[in-house]
């Protein structure tokens, strides 16, 4: 019998969520891809709400589907091993190797860097980062009720601030849009999915989707089929909210051009239009929003990135972990906003396609009975192609590979070549399944001496 649930129950979990996956650094890739798509921003939006909307909900939904615990009980459907690395890789991805460094940098840029000049030097960030990535670490290893205080009330606030910014952005435009830039004159929409790899928002999902099921099966939810129900109507609150900012965000980015040119990052972007519409006053609010805001994001991420990897080695404390991916994540910061996203693309161009076959493969699993083949196969086949788009993103090309990809696989030009290895690969893993299970080599046949019975 299912449990009653108020809609306002739904709601919050729905605002939960967004909260979860609207941090800070999202704010930076919508409006530089409005300035760079121009005139095809509505295309090139369409490509990057697929991927920093859609996959983030059905990565959720795959979670509530599988009845799996956490991604490494997930991934380990393809193997033990795979299930450790892909789980390993993915937690450093979103943790000190790019988003948590992500969150020092955008906070720099936006909250200090624009009252520095256009010249600086490398010490500003360097002391920057030092106090903020010291103040992660303190907190992540003190757990305070603060930072839970400061994102229930920075979230709503920023939100509301970044409404404002684009209603006046919608009702009294900078600028007209101007032609696209690189590769979005003629592959818009592939370039935008490209784009939604960096919120990584697909790859949280695996991490954030837990936290959401786990908040439903504390209201009493035991039924399998009203979670997953609760659950689609919270992940589809949170989807609606974050495609129509990420929507707006973009058109501010496609009608500043004219006023203000073309920025580095969109940091920059946001700062700049916010002192064009609100004066001096709106850079300064922006940027104490989000770094506040960038400062929660961080915690959370420590905080989980240090009590996966103290699970995966009991004997590393979970306080050395949070000062050691603190320590890491100053570091990396310290090489700049779009540096460091740069260094990020080839690395999520890799590991993107593995985790949406994951999500689509745990939609399909009782369709193939569950058999690890054809993970195995399907994984495999799609990262013998990603691994090659993220090493030409990374500048390194294989020319006769890529010759040999562009002629055998269709839209292998614009990123997304991996998808009918990924399908001939599945059928190949089922195919051998079949044939194994035919010929019995599934289970080998034991010789078992018995004991004489006396």
């Amino acid at each position: 019998m299912d449990t009653k649930v108020p809609f306002s129950f739904i709601l919050v979990i729905g605002l939960m969520l967004f909260a979860l996956f609207f941090g800070a650094g999202n704010l930076i890739f919508p409006p530089m891809l409005g300035q760079l798509a121009g005139i095809n921003i509505w295309s090139a939006n369409a490509g990057f709400l697929v991927t920093g909307v859609g996959l983030p909900l059905l990565g959720i939904l795959a979670l509530g589907v599988s009845g799996k615990d956490d991604l490494q009980s997930l991934a380990n459907r393809t193997h033990p091993i795979f299930g450790v690395v892909f789980t390993v890789i993915l937690y450093l991805s979103i943790g000190p190797l790019f988003a948590i460094p992500r969150t020092g940098t955008v906070s720099f840029e936006m909250a200090i860097k624009p009252f520095l000049g256009d010249e600086i030097s490398f010490v500003p960030l360097l002391i920057f980062t030092i106090i903020f990535f010291a103040l992660t670490c303190y907190i992540s290893v003190n757990p305070s009720k603060m930072v839970d205080i400061i994102g229930k009330w920075l979230t709503p606030i920023m939100l509301v601030f970044i409404l404002i910014l684009m209603a006046f952005v919608v009702f009294k435009p900078m600028g007209a849009f101007q032609a696209p830039t690189e590769d979005y004159v003629s592959h818009a929409f592939f370039t935008g999915f490209e784009q939604g790899y960096l919120t990584m928002d697909a790859l949280a999902a695996f991490v954030f989707g837990i936290i959401v099921i786990n908040a439903i099966r504390d209201k009493g939810i035991t039924n399998k089929k009203q979670l997953l129900t609760l659950c689609m109507k919270s992940a589809f609150i949170a989807a609606g909210i974050l495609a129509l900012i990420y929507t707006g965000l973009s058109y501010l980015g496609a009608t500043s051009v004219e006023e203000i040119g073309y920025a580095d990052t969109g940091a920059q972007v946001l700062v700049q239009v916010s002192s064009h519409y609100f004066g001096p006053f709106g850079g300064v609010l922006l940027g104490f929003i989000v770094l506040l805001a960038c400062l929660t994001t961080s915690v959370g991420l420590v905080t989980a990135c240090a009590s996966y990897f103290h699970k995966l080695i009991p004997s590393v404390s979970y306080k050395k972990l949070a000062i050691i991916f603190s320590v890491i994540s100053a570091g990396f910061a310290n090489f700049g906003l779009a540096q460091l996203i740069s260094l990020s693309v080839p690395v999520l161009t890799a590991i993107y396609p593995l985790a949406i076959v994951l999500i689509v493969l745990t939609f399909t699993h009782s369709l193939f009975k569950g058999r690890s083949e054809v993970y195995q196969g399907s994984m495999l086949f799609t990262f013998v192609v990603s691994l090659f788009d993220g090493l030409n993103q990374a500048g390194i090309r294989f020319s006769s590979i890529n010759n040999f990809f562009h002629e055998i696989l269709p839209l292998y030009d614009v990123g997304i070549g991996w998808i009918i290895p990924a399908i001939v690969g599945g059928f190949i893993g089922f195919s051998s399944s079949i044939i194994r299970v035919k010929f019995g080599l599934n289970h080998p046949t034991r010789i078992v001496k018995r004991k004489k019975v006396s």
